[in-house]
């Protein structure tokens, strides 16, 4: 049997990781779009070290998968329920907010398309955890290590591990410390995992325990927007920073008709350069995929590792005033393996960002690329930031 998603040693609330007050400097962040201002000290404030309350318009992905398994070890995941979606830098159903007087966040996702609807408020010392010793973050969260990488977790859970009963519901917000790569915008993840355990009887008068999971996932930048006026006309730049995805790679149906699917997470680094002249710009992507998260009663087959490495690439027109930003599509993706290349058939695709800074000294932003291949499911959702 596999483990649940969620741990079997899921407490009341995460262990707290100690370290200082929480600020956007030193354990937190911010995004760019409606601003709150709690104190009159505005001219010092900085996206490193806030000194204002404030809440920031996200750019990024959202999924949302839901389904079944149970302990007759026949049907896999069953009842399955998928969705997706990516915003654009001016519609976008994800803020964040930070307060630095009480050092609060707050996560606001609310995506009909992808089926999230979220509030999230992270107030408790304790929400803050990080990897290693007997506390750490959640099955299915990524360990970024050497990146300046905070985490913040809350939920709990009820009734035995494993036993009918039992309902565990956490999230988990990790983010970029600002100042680690980029100084006015950061890259953020997001993973809620829900899983509750009941006694079923059959038509036959057997009973089994079945289990309902819930996994929602998200990737998204937030920071100070540059306003259109300061972004450069004319020239050029590149930009470089660091680039992270959530995925469903599930290539298996037509061999495996109950081939399970599970989320895996990609980390990496992406080069934007950008045409202002042209209104033009190019992107590229490089990363390294996690290992999949894997639930309980399902078969754990699956085909990316951890370790395999993912490549894209991207073009498309720096829009201001009709965009908020650039936006564009990927022209194509794929992930290597024990030597072996696997392109991805791209049915649908975009790249959605902004700059950031007060002179467009940074950039962020969103990335998605949809599966085109019949009986697969597919589906990569990112998001990017880089500095001059």
């Amino acid at each position: 049997m596999r483990k649940p998603l969620l741990l079997v040693s899921l407490t009341a609330l995460a262990a707290c990781s100690g370290g200082g007050p929480q600020t956007a400097g030193g354990n937190a962040v911010s995004s760019g779009g409606t601003t709150t201002t709690n104190n009159n000290n505005s001219s010092n404030h900085s996206f490193e070290n806030p000194t204002e309350k404030k809440t920031y318009s996200a750019i990024g992905g959202v999924q949302h998968f839901q389904y079944s398994t149970d302990d007759r070890n026949t049907r896999g995941q069953y009842g399955q329920l998928y969705s997706g979606n990516a915003s654009t830098a001016r519609n976008s159903g994800i803020t964040v907010s930070y307060d630095p007087r009480d050092a609060i966040f707050e996560l606001t996702i609310a995506d009909g398309n992808a089926g999230v609807n979220q509030n999230i408020r992270f107030q408790d010392p304790a929400h803050r955890t990080n990897f290693g010793g007997v506390q750490q973050p959640q099955n299915g969260t990524p360990n970024i290590t050497g990146k300046g990488i905070q985490y913040l977790e809350v939920g709990g859970s009820s009734g035995q591990p494993g036993a009918a009963g039992f309902k565990g519901d956490l999230s988990t917000f990790f983010y970029q410390k600002p100042g680690t790569t980029t100084k006015y915008v950061t890259f953020a993840g997001y993973l809620r995992n829900q899983l509750s355990i009941s006694e079923v009887t059959d038509p036959n008068n057997v009973k089994y325990l079945k289990y309902d999971y819930t996994l929602d996932r998200a990737a998204f930048v937030f920071g100070e927007r540059t306003d259109n006026s300061a972004v450069p006309k004319t020239g050029t730049a590149t930009y470089t920073g660091d680039m992270l995805a959530t995925m469903v790679y599930n290539p298996l149906w037509d061999v495996q008709t109950d081939a399970p699917t599970y989320y895996q997470w990609i980390n990496g680094t992406a080069t934007t350069n950008l045409d202002f002249g042209g209104n033009s710009f190019t992107q590229t992507m490089t990363g390294t995929v996690t290992a999949p998260g894997l639930d309980a009663y399902t078969s754990g087959t699956h085909v990316l590792n951890s370790g395999a490495t993912f490549a894209a690439a991207g073009h498309g027109t720096i829009d201001l005033v009709g965009k908020g930003g650039f936006t564009g599509k990927m022209d194509s993706a794929s992930f290597t393996q024990g030597g072996t290349n696997m392109p991805v058939d791209v049915a649908g695709s975009s790249i959605d960002g902004a700059f950031y800074g007060p002179a467009a000294q940074e950039v962020g932003g969103g990335f998605r690329v949809v599966g085109a291949v019949p009986d697969q499911r597919v589906d990569i959702l990112g998001t990017f930031v880089g500095r001059k």
